[in-house]
């Protein structure tokens, strides 16, 4: 399902952290880079609203060219002496300390992605085995009990993220030192941040609320799973494909309990496709992006060993 939070926020205008652009030449690159995330993060980013797989994935885009911005900025020899040369690399050993973290809780993310795919797809295959049988009512108990133990894990996942965030610390502590060093600890900073923003995008995405909103059935349920202009024009919040995979089972699990003859399976299955493609593409880039925490770490390990 697309909404309106794909789009970048124009009207939002992010901070410039003003690179020297003698650091590197890739300086202005990764300023528009990081520029362009703030302003996805500005307009996209809810704590309680799940953003859609559409600007899901555009932060997972703008994050991976940020990263590989990064990586040229930090082989810069004026980079590395200037990190190397600082308290006999704290400030490479602190980078070192958050790149651990930040590996930690996309490796969560990605196994909830794993995990969450393998029950989707067992519960298409039983929707295809058994169709409209009443039996497929406890395979949809299943898959819906394992949604909440999602929830759980993803509440877990965001406190340790926010606690992270908390010891990061204001860049103002770095405005008395060598200007080339206060902005390189800028950049580590920013790009743990908006990892961060990343991240809990997906965990947010993931703990979608299990139908709490309202159970329709019927004609009721198609309309609120239908997208209209109207209301990406008034910003009203539309339903990602795991809250419409979860009002689909849920309604079909009603009509099973009241004795249902007509249990609206292929609605679910449609629901389920559509789920199981999003995670897919999404499990894609949560991938990329573990990849590129692992070469940023490498490259910090390279800084102090040199």
């Amino acid at each position: 399902m697309a909404n309106s939070s794909v789009s970048f926020g124009l009207q939002y205008t992010a901070r410039s952290i003003s690179l020297p652009s003698r650091l590197h030449p890739n300086a202005i690159r990764f300023e528009a880079e990081l520029n362009k995330l703030k302003n996805w993060e500005a307009s996209s980013i809810s704590i309680t609203e799940p953003l859609c797989e559409v600007a899901i994935q555009a932060g997972l885009v703008g994050l991976a060219e940020l990263c590989n911005c990064t990586e040229d900025l930090m082989q810069s020899s004026t980079a590395q002496a200037a990190l190397i040369q600082h308290q006999n690399g704290i400030v490479v050993e602190e980078s070192l300390e958050r790149s651990v973290e930040l590996l930690d809780s996309c490796g969560i993310v990605r196994d909830l992605f794993f995990s969450v795919k393998e029950h989707v797809q067992e519960l298409q295959s039983a929707l295809r085995r058994k169709n409209g049988d009443a039996s497929i009512g406890k395979d949809i108990s299943r898959y819906l009990c394992f949604r909440k133990q999602v929830k759980k894990e993803v509440a877990k996942s965001l406190r340790s993220l926010k606690h992270m965030e908390s010891r990061i610390g204001s860049s103002h502590d770095v405005l008395d030192i060598d200007h080339h060093l206060a902005m390189v600890i800028r950049v580590f900073r920013e790009v743990t941040v908006i990892t961060t923003s990343v991240l809990r995008s997906l965990l947010v995405f993931l703990s979608s609320p299990a139908s709490a909103r309202t159970k329709p059935s019927g004609w009721s349920l198609i309309s609120k799973l239908m997208l209209t202009k109207s209301a990406v024009a008034n910003k009203s919040h539309v339903l990602n494909n795991i809250e419409c995979a979860d009002l689909a089972l849920t309604s079909l699990q009603g009509h099973i309990k009241n004795g249902g003859i007509k249990a609206d399976v292929q609605l679910a299955r449609k629901q389920l496709q559509m789920l199981d493609t999003s995670i897919e593409g999404l499990e894609t880039g949560v991938e990329g992006l573990f990849r590129q925490l692992v070469r940023y770490r490498v490259t910090l390990l390279n800084m102090l060993i040199h």
